[in-house]
């Protein structure tokens, strides 16, 4: 349990140039209190004790303003960056060495539809090795991010992401396919990243302007089956003024 504990703080002072010790982060980190009190929730909660973990849970939201449900499933070294509007949902699960941001969402798309229906079934979703999600980020839906994708802030993700893919975007699109296993904060890499909108419209100015080439060259092919040759323009007679 102690080696767990500590790898938790060592991860977080590895993604956090602003932990100077381990005792700051177990101090005055809310992401480490609630991770540690995820842990216990989770342990009640797997051994059948639903409300008892419910109720610990929402201590733990009232007390670091990150939302964790009981029975998420979280792997080891997890991060929480600041961490205030944090929700995850009961049916998340989420990888090894994954960083979220705060604002960040991991829900489901429809949990007010046939609720009675949905109990039990996967609604939210997965987030494989190495992901990060960058602040405000909405990923909802019980779809699968691949590892070491990257979340720009504030994106909807509404759709798989693939391995090593950056999305941005409401909704998310892809706008870097790089697999990179390095640490990239706020899930945002750093340089030129392209407008997935301005790119739409590139191709699509470059596609009409290809379109009024061949009409232009249909139309000469017309003109010359019918036999038709386009009469010169003959020249604009010269308006001399009356003083001349």
């Amino acid at each position: 349990m102690f080696k767990i504990i500590r790898q938790e703080i060592d991860a977080m002072i590895a993604r956090d140039p602003a932990a100077r010790s381990r005792l700051e982060v177990v101090l005055s980190y809310p992401a480490f209190h609630a991770i540690m009190g995820y842990r216990c929730t989770n342990w009640l909660w797997k051994r059948g004790f639903r409300i008892t973990a419910r109720f610990f849970s929402q201590i733990m939201r009232w007390l670091t303003g990150i939302e964790i449900h009981p029975g998420a499933t979280i792997g080891k070294r997890f991060f929480i960056d600041h961490g205030m509007g944090v929700v995850i949902g009961e049916t998340a699960e989420i990888g090894d060495d994954v960083t979220l941001y705060q604002g960040v969402t991991l829900g489901g798309t429809a949990p007010s539809v046939d609720s009675d229906g949905q109990r039990g079934l996967k609604r939210h979703p997965t987030l494989e090795d190495g992901v990060i999600v960058g602040s405000g980020a909405q990923i909802l839906g019980p779809f699968t991010v691949r590892k070491n994708a990257r979340i720009g802030g504030n994106a909807v993700v509404l759709a798989e992401v693939p391995e090593g893919a950056t999305v941005v975007g409401i909704p998310a699109k892809i706008v870097r396919r790089e697999k990179d296993d390095r640490f990239c904060a706020y899930g945002t890499p750093v340089g030129d990243l392209p407008d997935p909108v301005a790119r739409a419209l590139d191709e699509l100015s470059r596609e009409v302007q290809g379109l009024r080439q061949r009409i232009v060259e249909l139309e000469s092919e017309k003109q010359q089956e019918d036999g038709f040759v386009p009469a010169v323009n003959p020249e604009k007679p010269r308006i001399v003024a009356a003083s001349e």
